[in-house]
């Protein structure tokens, strides 16, 4: 045996190995594209079978003229196959399709009516045309490989490049005709080239699960490297839409969908281009569909003519140009989570391993979506745990706080009934009426603060604006609360105008000085300066008090929140004053922060537009709900 043979050997081995890899896919599952696949290497396992036939001597004379017939038919046929096999998964003109059909029976017909031997022409025409077809072929094959990522590109590559080998493979023997002086390098150049197109197809038709795995794997890993971070992304909507893009882009399809299950509903949720669509599998117009039968079936399912299996919905998929799709159910254990499916305009030519791919993908997506439902779990267990705590925080420091002016209320309430019992005739306690007048006047502003909160919650805390004076807000604070003890010192250079609501002004800079002074129990002089800066007002109030501890800073404005060195019987309090304050100057569109030493005093800092529009814009916004 010498090497040509050899290498001639080895390429028919190929070629019967992938026939029987595709005859046993075909026969599992007869679709077309599989059906088609398998007769193309039948054909070509017969054309080595008649080969061999012919070397090993094993038919007669007699007999020869019409295993020559057989054999150039089968030749003729395999292009015409590789050719439907295009047409599988592409678009061919229907005219190229009819024409290379006519063509063939043309020439099979003419292999049987014309005397032998052959004109040259008529072998030379065939070669035009197994080479024309098998170019043709080839570009599809290359074109195909370009739109397509993935696993999928890599396999249509290799099958263009083995349809390549075999178009020299056929184009050698047309040279043969040609230039027969030659003939023994053609028939090298043939067998080596037959060879090539064998393994390159091998790798396309029936590559090795140790191959297909790598092939798979820039995808996957790519696709596995984001999903450890999918789960932390902001909502489940977002993290289905990076799961369908990464999907898409692993099969090697344009498009892919997943529909979440929603348990109370019994309805699947997709959300396709922007628009919410709910699908009922169970209905009966929806239980046909491949998605409700892999979804209810729990089974991954393959359609390649979504007009054909999926009729309901089968002619607006075919406006869409959607003709083929591969579905997979996402699923936890026995919890079902949704359906992934993956669209495609042409039936995918490797259809069984796509849909294990999608399967994979699909298990991958549950354990993202579990995570994530165990992340949002958490999250509603940690508020729930926090509206706990704030709730009972507030029922803490309400009942404290309210608890003082109505003990107050009701004992002097009920001296005075008594004084006026045993008296009647005596006149008013002037004293005690007073001090019911201050508790109660206590008691409402705690109640107001309280009201505040809530409308600090719901954006609507400021009211009508109009033109005031900073300073002059400023002062008439600074009078009310100066004291020897605690001297209220004010820095302005003039009227610092802007357009605010003056009422919430007020209360603000109130709420700030007030603190400045409980917390300083020790006395000292509160400052306040006011000042303008380009198109921002500026105020600022300061204090030699207690301070704000470091790790209580990010929370000061926080609602109910009290620093961690505040005695509650020491000073009282709800800690929602500064909350109201970030709620005054935020809707004014302005912005509050604050910078303390402990033990050394604290300053709060306070920035408001002092352009009307930014502050009306500001109101709009919050009103808006934005």
């Amino acid at each position: 045996m010498n090497a040509d043979e050899l290498v001639q050997y080895f390429s028919w081995a190929v070629y019967a190995l992938i026939f029987v890899v595709v005859a046993i896919r075909a026969i599992r599952r007869p679709l077309r594209f599989n059906i088609d696949i398998a007769l193309f290497f039948t054909v070509s396992t017969v054309i080595i079978a008649l080969a061999l036939v012919g070397r090993l001597d094993l038919v007669d004379e007699n007999s020869q003229g019409v295993v020559t017939l057989i054999e150039s038919a089968m030749l003729l046929s395999l292009a015409y196959l590789l050719f439907r096999l295009v047409d599988d998964f592409s678009d061919v003109p229907r005219w190229q399709m009819r024409l290379s059909e006519a063509l063939l029976i043309i020439f099979i017909a003419g292999n049987i009516v014309l005397p032998r031997p052959l004109p040259t022409l008529f072998p030379l025409s065939e070669i035009i045309y197994l080479v024309g077809l098998l170019i043709i072929t080839v570009l599809a094959f290359i074109r195909e490989a370009r739109r397509s990522s993935g696993v999928t590109q890599r396999r249509l590559r290799a099958v263009a490049v083995g349809s390549i080998f075999l178009c020299i493979d056929f184009g050698t023997l047309g040279l043969g005709l040609l230039m027969p002086a030659l003939a023994g390098l053609w028939q090298s150049l043939s067998d080596l080239a037959g060879l090539a197109s064998g393994i390159a197809y091998y790798l396309g038709f029936a590559p090795p699960n140790l191959l297909r795995r790598a092939w798979q794997e820039p995808e996957l890993r790519s696709f596995l490297g984001r999903a450890a971070s999918l789960p932390r992304l902001p909502d489940t909507q977002s993290i289905v839409a990076e799961l369908e893009r990464g999907a898409a882009t692993s099969v090697g399809a344009p498009h892919a969908s997943i529909g979440l299950w929603d348990e109370d509903s019994h309805m699947l949720h997709f959300l396709v281009n922007g628009k919410s669509l709910d699908f009922d599998p169970d209905s009966t117009t929806s239980r046909t569909t491949i998605t409700a039968r892999s979804f209810v079936g729990q089974q991954p399912m393959y359609s390649d003519n979504l007009q054909r299996d999926n009729p309901v919905s089968g002619e607006e998929a075919r406006a869409q140009g959607v003709t083929a799709l591969l579905a997979a159910p996402i699923t936890a254990g026995e919890r079902r989570l949704g359906i992934l499916t993956v669209y495609a305009p042409r039936a995918p030519i490797f259809a069984d391993e796509d849909l294990d791919l999608v399967k994979l993908l699909a298990d991958q997506a549950a354990v993202i979506l579990e995570s994530r439902a165990l992340i949002d779990e958490a999250a509603r267990v940690r508020a729930r745990e926090e509206v706990a705590r704030l709730k009972e925080d507030f029922l803490s420091a309400a009942a404290h706080d309210l608890k003082t002016p109505l003990t107050t209320l009701v004992a002097q309430t009920q001296l005075l009934e008594r004084r006026a019992r045993r008296m009647p005739d005596a006149p008013a306690d002037l004293a005690s009426l007073q001090k019911l007048e201050r508790e109660a006047q206590r008691l409402k502003t705690l109640v107001l603060e309280l009201l505040d909160a809530a409308r600090t919650e719901q954006g609507r805390l400021v009211g009508d604006l109009e033109d005031t004076d900073l300073v002059s807000a400023a002062q008439e604070t600074c009078s009310r609360h100066y004291s020897e003890r605690h001297p209220c010192l004010l820095e302005a250079d003039g009227a610092v105008m802007g357009t605010y609501d003056r009422i919430r002004i007020d209360q603000l800079i109130e709420n700030l000085v007030e603190n400045a002074v409980k917390y300083s129990p020790e006395g000292g002089a509160v400052r306040i300066k006011v000042w303008r800066q380009e198109d921002w007002n500026y105020l600022t109030v300061t204090d030699n008090g207690i301070g704000i501890p470091v790790s209580d800073l990010p929370h000061v404005f926080d609602r109910f929140h009290r620093g961690t060195n505040v005695d509650d019987r020491r000073f009282a309090g709800m800690g929602l004053g500064l909350f109201i304050c970030r709620g005054i100057v935020e809707q004014h569109g302005g912005r509050i922060w604050v910078t303390s030493t402990p033990g050394a005093g604290t300053t709060f800092h306070v920035m408001l537009p002092a352009v009307a529009s930014a502050v009306n814009e500001a109101s709009s916004a919050l009103a808006a709900g934005t």
